[in-house]
């Protein structure tokens, strides 16, 4: 009776934290990365405006590394201040709306990827899994020093 009691909490616990939303637009407080609302389209047109890359998080919503990235390193205030002064931001779900297309387009294979994209649609350069503040502040940085 008590391995099932167990088995029932562990469930419970794992429920709770699946169901808990995660932010991806930085902290409440404003620091972290800003993403773009708009289409893929207007990021884009925004990012020849702008003169900037565009970096594109694509992830899907059962994704671990995923919500990591989003609770850990999209919401550091180095990170946000970092991108946000040299990228056009976005982020999308792979497996919903835009994002579909997207993760087709740039043939992902796996989330997250992250893609460093100029204002015409082309790849710069394009990783997967997590990265720690530093490590992707550290990419970017190579991103914009070709």
């Amino acid at each position: 009776m008590k391995w099932l009691t167990s088995i029932l909490v562990v469930l419970l616990t794992i429920t709770a934290i699946a169901k808990e939303p995660i932010r991806t637009s930085g902290k409440e407080d404003g620091s972290g990365i800003e993403f773009h609302n708009g289409s893929w389209e207007e990021a884009l047109q925004k990012a020849v405006k702008e003169g900037k890359p565009v970096f594109l998080d694509i992830s899907a919503s059962w994704c671990g590394p995923c919500k990591m990235l989003k609770k850990n390193t999209f919401t550091n205030e180095e990170v946000g201040e970092y991108f946000n002064t040299n990228f056009v931001n976005v982020a999308v779900d792979g497996e919903k709306g835009e994002g579909v297309d997207l993760a087709r387009k740039y043939r992902i294979r796996g989330y997250p990827t992250m893609i460093f994209i100029d204002s015409n649609g082309e790849i710069l350069s394009q990783l997967s899994g997590y990265r720690d503040p530093k490590g992707l502040i550290k990419v970017g940085k190579q991103v914009l020093n070709r």
